[in-house]
C-alpha cells in the first residue's frame, strides 16, 4: 500500500451533456479510478449499483454503458478537487487542494441539482465551489466500500433524493 503524498491532476474529464439536471460530485478518483480512468472503478464502490438500483437498469460494465446510464437519467458527475497531494485513495489524506471549476458545466446546461458523494466532498465544495456558485448541495452518503456502516438498501434509501 502506498503511503507517500503524491500531488495529482484530477485525470478524468465530467461526464455532461446539455440537458443534465442533476449533478453529483465525488471528492477526487482513488487508485483504481485513476487506473481505469474512469469514475468509480473500484469493484466494491456501490456508485454503479445503487443507480442500475434506483433506475431499475442492468449494472453498466463498460465505460460506455455507464455514461449511457447517466446521460438518459440526466446526470452529470465529475469531482470537486481538480489537483491535490493524496496518498493512495484517501480522502482524508487530501491537501493543497484545487477546485474544480464547474461554472462551464452550470452555464451549459440545465443542471438544477448538486449532489456530494460523501462527507469529504461535501467539505470541500462548500470551502472551495460553493462560494463561486452559491448553491449549496445536498449531501449524499459516501458510496465508496470505505462506508462500511451504510448498508446496500439504506444507501439506495437515501440517495432516492436523486429522483426527486
Amino acid at each position: 500500500m502506498q503511503k507517500e503524498y503524491l500531488h495529482l491532476n484530477h485525470p478524468i474529464a465530467p461526464v455532461w451533456d446539455e440537458n443534465c439536471v442533476t449533478l453529483i460530485l465525488g471528492s477526487f478518483p482513488s487508485v483504481k479510478s485513476r487506473e481505469t480512468n474512469f469514475f468509480y472503478g473500484h469493484p466494491q464502490n456501490r456508485f454503479w449499483k445503487i443507480l442500475s438500483c434506483l433506475f431499475n437498469e442492468p449494472l453498466p460494465q463498460s465505460v460506455k454503458e455507464k455514461e449511457s446510464l447517466l446521460l438518459s437519467h440526466h446526470i452529470a458527475i465529475w469531482d470537486v478537487i481538480a489537483s491535490c497531494d493524496i496518498v493512495g485513495s484517501s480522502d482524508s489524506s487530501i491537501k493543497n487542494a484545487v477546485a474544480n471549476d464547474i461554472s462551464f458545466l452550470l452555464e451549459n446546461s440545465r443542471i438544477e441539482k448538486i449532489f456530494v458523494n460523501g462527507k469529504t466532498a461535501e467539505r470541500l465544495y462548500l470551502k472551495y465551489i460553493l462560494p463561486k456558485t452559491n448553491i449549496y448541495p445536498c449531501l449524499l452518503p459516501s458510496s465508496s466500500p470505505a462506508n462500511a456502516s451504510k448498508t446496500f438498501s439504506a444507501l439506495c434509501d437515501e440517495w432516492r433524493k436523486i429522483l426527486l
